[in-house]
């Protein structure tokens, strides 16, 4: 059975009894702090098993799309090198939220696997594995199932402590758990390994293909099991592991799927055996890398985007191991839309960006790799022994995205060794300062303290008479005093929360006798927290509040944050379908959005982006806004803005006229365009590959920003003398002047050089058969220091000359050595000394080198030494 059947095959089983098919969510879990990237099928269900959403199902399947290559769940170091391992892979899955339990599950799982109409497996090459002490699924698979008591494995708690098992899932440190049963197949005997539960289960003969989680439990910090008020259903089967399976093959790599990758691949780089590990490194990798580019991440220096660059620069790494001289990754991506663009659409639609990102980051590493080679040699060339050091490992791998393997390769052909312990320790340090400044933690249970939901009320009204639900001081239930910094939950709220870019609302809180001042508001779960401090009297469960924002900044946000919306739009129609969003900020005084592009946005396209966006707030249209479902919402076109949560029902922004900008969002909006008054961009920059970021203010601010522009253009035009009108030939006119000014002082400063050259010439004394010059030129830059070394070079014959100067408390030095010496004394080497010495640093070439330095009072000194270095060197 084709890999993309069985997919199918899986989802329609499941929808023909009785559960929903739901959509592969993105591998960036925006709403959820705890992971880095989606790696279950249940990450996109987790707040239905904590009872926090609805989604008017109670059972779903799906066959989600994961990476492990970061974070906990790591699987990169092994992918190309065993038979299972990869950074992406689909998961299949079924769930019940509160619906079935252990019987059904069994029976599903059971029936799908072994049913005449389904995937017909022998039953007798299966084998299962349930917890310990979980005698009901071992009596349903034993007395209702009929497998015998030899194929059912029990797996206690073998990690080391309580509920530390194979056999017993926990979403993380906190949240719901509970039992699991495994199926295993069975490949025979002729693959070694025994079955789980033995010291020989890391072989290959019994692999695990279905792994059921029933989940009982919630998990509190303190380790208490709390019962679950809504027993669930968590499965996962590996798409590639059952496809080898039913296709008779051993390794994931010889499913079709895999299959047609390594032969593109192989076609791309000239005919590679398809057998080769590093050619199943580079399919495999194609896959992770198209599908995060897909879902909007971008290879940068941290977080997602890290790991992202990371596995690319391995995927050409690898390429480079076989033969490639070129970018060769990219054209990849192709081969891959062909085959998975059916299921996952989203492949096709962005193919042109996913290979320019791709194309792009292979051409950055191949500099990089140059970049490091050289670090490495000259590492090499200084190395005191036959192992280089961990720290020089380090910085090849963190600075220039070197591999180790590759440092290694080069070390071995050298007859040198690692010093692996040493670059542990300093990856050890880096794990460390990463796991300090971690985003990916969060105690699950702290939200989940706080009952029920608040109500959102801030759509209509501005204020309400409210009652407190819960009070939090320093995250206990307590009443507040005044003084106290608080968390305040009301039952219903005009207080919008952070979300989506837009910033919390802020206001007050107050009742007879007392004052809370709200300076910001989050949402945890379904609630609002209200976060501020007690200006007076006394907060407390049950008192009933008057709750006012701050209207007038309210207003000023929903001006950007429809702005927002209209620029999104303007971006698409300018700049190209290829801009996706990457990230906002909307708040009173301005808005950033950021966006997928990979060249700055030139003058002339901002000015139409600006143009549009203006042309829009003109039509004064009004706005539109429609609460309806998901696919209601597609079917209008709608656009999803990045990092907002939606669930069954949608809230749809119309904005513009002829429907310019539809996007969902649950922000607070103008009424119509013509109330944002006016918009104006103020800056556009790069902040990581491929992303660009763009800062613009609205309505007064757009004013204000508009009169500050004018103020400082009259001001320019008074310093050169000119008015408003003339201020740009006045400032080309001074600044042609400038050049002529500076083209002037450079011949002078050469001419300056030349007479310096022959003057010093005659003081040049002689050591062991070269001429040496070391002297300090007062008033002289870098470049007429160069050029009078040079000038001296060429007077004297084979010769060493050391320049320098001195200004604001810094020394400049040169170091120039003639080509028939440097065999003898390098400049490289002298300079070293030299920057040294005037408690600097320098290096560079055997013939020129240069320095600095920040103790001007030692430079006499040094260049008192150069003739007793050049002797040693040259004795």
């Amino acid at each position: 059975m084709k890999t993309a059947v069985l997919r199918q095959t899986f989802l329609e089983y499941f929808q023909q009894r009785g559960h929903e098919i739901v959509p592969s969510s993105s591998l960036v879990p925006h709403d959820d702090p705890t992971l880095l990237f989606t790696n279950a099928g249940m990450n996109q269900f987790k707040d239905v098993f904590l009872g926090r959403e609805d989604r008017g199902y109670s059972r779903a399947t799906s066959s989600q799309r994961c990476v492990r290559a970061g974070g906990k769940h790591n699987d990169l170091e092994n992918v190309g090198y065993t038979a299972r391992h990869h950074t992406f892979f689909e998961m299949l899955g079924n769930f019940s939220f509160g619906d079935y339990f252990k019987q059904e599950a069994i029976e599903y799982a059971w029936t799908f696997l072994t049913g005449a109409d389904w995937l017909n497996l022998p039953k007798e090459k299966l084998l299962v594995t349930v917890y310990a002490s979980d005698e009901e699924a071992y009596q349903i698979w034993n007395e209702q199932m009929g497998v015998p008591a030899d194929r059912i494995v029990r797996i206690g708690d073998n990690k080391g402590a309580p509920y530390a098992s194979d056999n017993f899932w926990q979403m993380g440190d906190t949240g719901p758990c509970g039992p699991c049963t495994e199926i295993f197949y069975d490949h025979g005997p002729e693959i070694p390994g025994g079955p789980p539960g033995t010291p020989e289960e890391d072989g290959d003969r019994f692999i695990e293909i279905w792994n059921v989680v029933f989940m009982q439990f919630n998990r509190t910090a303190d380790g208490d099991m709390q019962p679950l008020p809504k027993p669930s259903v968590d499965t996962g089967m590996g798409l590639e592991r059952i496809a080898a399976v039913l296709q008779g093959v051993h390794s994931n790599y010889e499913i079709d799927l895999f299959q047609d990758l390594l032969k593109a691949a192989s076609d791309i780089l000239g005919g590679v055996d398809t057998e080769e590990a590093s050619l199943r490194v580079v399919a495999d990798h194609i896959r992770s890398c198209a599908f995060l580019i897909a879902d909007g991440v971008m290879p940068s220096n941290e977080g997602r985007g890290f790991v992202l660059r990371r596995i690319i620069r391995r995927a050409a790494r690898h390429g480079n191991k076989l033969g490639a001289r070129e970018p060769f990754f990219y054209k990849l991506t192709g081969a891959l839309a062909d085959l998975m663009g059916e299921a996952y659409p989203e492949l096709v639609r962005t193919r042109p960006q996913i290979e320019k990102v791709l194309l792009q980051e292979e051409e950055q590493f191949a500099r990089t790799l140059d970049k490091g080679l050289r670090l490495l040699e000259q590492d090499i060339a200084d190395l005191k022994g036959s192992e280089i050091p961990g720290e020089t490992i380090f910085t090849l791998y963190d600075t220039y995205g070197f591999p180790v393997d590759l440092t290694n390769d080069i070390a071995r052909e050298r007859g040198l060794s690692l010093d692996y312990a040493g670059y542990e320790k300093a990856m050890e340090a880096q794990r460390e300062r990463a796991r300090a400044a971690s985003k990916f933690g969060i105690d699950y249970n702290v939200a989940a303290g706080i009952e029920g939901s608040t109500e959102f009320t801030g759509y209509e009204q501005v204020d309400g008479h409210e009652t407190i639900r819960t009070v939090l001081v320093d995250g206990e239930a307590k009443n507040a005093q005044a003084g106290d910094e608080a968390v305040v939950v009301l039952e219903r709220t005009p207080f919008y929360a952070e979300s989506g870019g837009q910033v919390g609302d802020t206001g007050l809180l107050t009742w007879s006798g007392g004052r809370f001042q709200v300076t910001d508001t989050r949402k945890e779960g379904g609630n609002h927290l209200h976060i501020g401090t007690v200006i007076e009297g006394e907060l407390f469960p049950g008192l009933e509040v008057d709750a006012r924002i701050d209207h007038a900044r309210r207003q000023a946000i929903a001006l950007n944050h429809s702005a927002t919306h209209l620029l999104h739009a303007a971006l698409r129609n300018i700049l190209g379908d290829h801009v996706t969003q990457k990230g906002s900020l909307v708040e009173a005084e301005r808005l950033r959005f950021d966006f997928s592009h990979f060249e700055p946005v030139t003058p002339e396209q901002l000015k139409a982006i600006e143009a549009q966006v203006n042309d829009q707030i003109l039509a004064n249209e009004a706005v539109g806004i429609e609460v309806t479902d998901m696919e209601q919402a597609k079917a209008k076109g709608a656009v999803a803005l990045f990092g907002e949560k939606y669930g069954d029902e949608v809230r749809v922004l119309s904005i513009g006229r002829d429907n310019f900008s539809v996007e969902l969002c649950g922000g607070t909006h103008v009424a119509r365009t013509g109330d944002i008054g006016a918009f104006r961009i103020t800056s556009e920059s790069g902040i990581s590959s491929g992303v660009r970021r763009i800062e613009a203010v609205t309505g007064k601010g757009a004013l204000a920003w508009m009169d500050e522009t004018e103020a400082r253009l009259r001001k320019v035009a008074g310093l050169v003398r000119g008015s408003r009108d003339s201020v740009i030939e006045k400032v080309e006119s001074t600044l042609e002047r400038n050049r002529q000014l500076e083209k002037e002082l450079e011949q002078l400063k050469a001419k300056l050089a030349s007479s310096a050259g022959s003057d010093l010439a005659g003081s040049a004394v002689d050591v062991n058969g070269l001429k040496v010059v070391a002297s300090e030129l007062e008033g002289a830059d870098r470049k007429a220091l160069m050029d009078t070394a040079d000038q001296l070079k060429n007077k004297l014959g084979s010769a060493v000359v050391v320049l320098a100067s001195t200004e604001d408390g810094k020394v400049t030095l040169v170091a120039g050595v003639t080509k028939d010496a440097t065999s003898r004394v390098r400049a490289g080497d002298l300079m070293k000394k030299l920057a040294e010495a005037v408690d600097g640093k320098g290096g560079g070439r055997p013939d020129m080198a240069q320095g600095g330095g920040s103790n001007p009072a030692k430079l006499p000194d040094a260049l008192q030494q150069v003739a007793t270095w050049v002797n040693e060197a040259t004795s």
